[in-house]
């Protein structure tokens, strides 16, 4: 067929372009290409030991799709502790952080999407059920487990009218859909589209970040330095933001400080240049490697975390979700640059206020947000100063927002029963 011979191309194009990043420095290139090397050899080992024990496969694109799909696998681990977990990753942002997930029993890189790699992956791996993360559509691993008759869902989907599936040349991926035992959407709009094209095997149960964020804020972690460096001061913490956020984050900060406040910048790059960058933009700012070494980056002895109006630049991953808690009001990067904003909820489950720029249209979170008025968006740099001044002089309005904010991650958490009740009911895993 003529759209699988192109697929094949492209997957080995996107192959060839990645060797070539590799070879001029590109690190998440060369991460991508290391992690998949020899990994039959290595995937024999490891799951060759309990050979005899059934296995649930469940892949995530990246580190977002993981903690979105990671109620369901928590879940799993508690309703069928005789199944082994395979956990697997396409992308060097999930794998490189999560690689030592204990809630798992394995952590592979998705090899790349070939016939024969996905017939060797799944000879090896011998899954009972395959769940696929939000997005993630492979058309040989599809295929391969529909020919194996293996049950795979897909969870929290979102669809829009600019995806290949409602595309004249989307073929190849509307038969991918209907290979699929069942298609769990995050909203009804996305459920309408499936229909419009004759996808039937579909219901709509939510997004299970919801469940996700909501138990981040049931298990309080502590983060001792973080706590002394926000003393009693009113805190702004900005997460997963880009050049732009920052520069906005710049001005505004340059231009409003005041002793009793503090900022808190978890990047989304956190590269040695990129880090640079920030320590520009905010003379004088800490870094948490700094307090946690008692040495700053630049050789010198860590200053006092209590001294007044610091900025504390987050140099690691995975501590976001953790630092929301600690601020009065937050940010959220993205929404100045053309791929849209990240995580609203992290923030909005701790009940805060959230801010973010123009970019949120194809979020729907975000939306709902916005109109549940738990969040503001602002056009341009100068209005996230004059928005961000609103909600820290005006302890009303930021208490209100943050309500607002904690309600409407309550109000649609859930999404994870309905799909384990659906495994349940189709007895996916009854001789487990």
């Amino acid at each position: 067929m003529l759209t699988t011979f192109i697929y094949n191309i492209a997957i080995q194009l996107y192959k060839a372009g990645l060797t070539i990043a590799a070879v001029t420095g590109n690190r998440k290139a060369r991460l991508w290409l290391d992690g998949r090397r020899q990994w039959v050899g290595r995937m024999e080992k490891d799951l060759g030991k309990d050979s005899g024990t059934p296995l649930i496969w469940v892949h995530a694109a990246s580190l977002g799709e993981f903690e979105q799909g990671r109620p369901v696998l928590e879940a799993l681990r508690k309703q069928h502790p005789g199944c082994r977990l395979l956990l697997t990753f396409f992308s060097p942002s999930g794998y490189e952080v999560r690689k030592d997930y204990k809630g798992v029993d394995h952590v592979y890189y998705l090899p790349l999407d070939t016939r024969g790699n996905a017939r060797r992956f799944l000879q090896i791996a011998q899954p009972r059920l395959a769940i696929f993360i939000k997005y993630e559509f492979w058309y040989h691993f599809m295929t391969a487990l529909h020919r194996r008759q293996v049950p795979a869902i897909l969870i929290s989907g979102i669809f829009r009218e600019g995806q290949p599936f409602f595309k004249w040349y989307g073929g190849l991926y509307r038969r991918l859909l209907r290979q699929l035992s069942h298609i769990f959407v995050q909203n009804a709009g996305s459920l309408e589209m499936l229909r419009q094209i004759g996808i039937n095997h579909v219901s709509v149960a939510g997004d299970t970040r919801f469940d996700r964020v909501w138990a981040l804020q049931q298990e309080a972690v502590e983060l001792p330095l973080v706590k002394r460096f926000c003393g009693k001061a009113q805190v702004i913490v900005a997460g997963s933001t880009w050049e732009s956020d920052e520069s906005a984050l710049s001005a505004w900060w340059a231009g409003h400080y005041e002793a009793n406040r503090r900022l808190i910048i978890a990047p989304h790059e956190i590269n040695a240049q990129h880090i640079r960058h920030l320590r520009e933009l905010f003379p004088g700012a800490l870094l948490y490697s700094g307090l946690v070494s008692g040495v700053q980056a630049d050789g010198l002895p860590d200053v006092d975390v209590e001294h007044p109006g610091q900025v504390l630049i987050i140099d690691n991953i995975g501590m976001l979700s953790s630092l929301y808690r600690y601020a009065c009001v937050t940010y959220v990067g993205g929404g100045f640059d053309s791929g849209g904003i990240h995580n609203v909820l992290e923030p909005a489950t701790y009940g805060k206020p959230v801010v973010f720029g123009p970019v949120y249209d194809k979020y729907a979170e975000a939306v709902e947000l916005l109109a549940a008025g738990g969040a503001y968006t602002v056009p341009h740099a100068p209005a996230l100063a004059q928005q961000m001044e609103q909600l820290l002089l005006n302890d009303e309005l930021c208490t209100q927002t943050g309500y607002e904010a904690s309600r409407y991650v309550a109000e649609n958490k859930g999404a994870t029963d309905k799909i384990l009740a659906y495994i349940q009911e189709k007895r996916f895993l009854t001789s487990v």
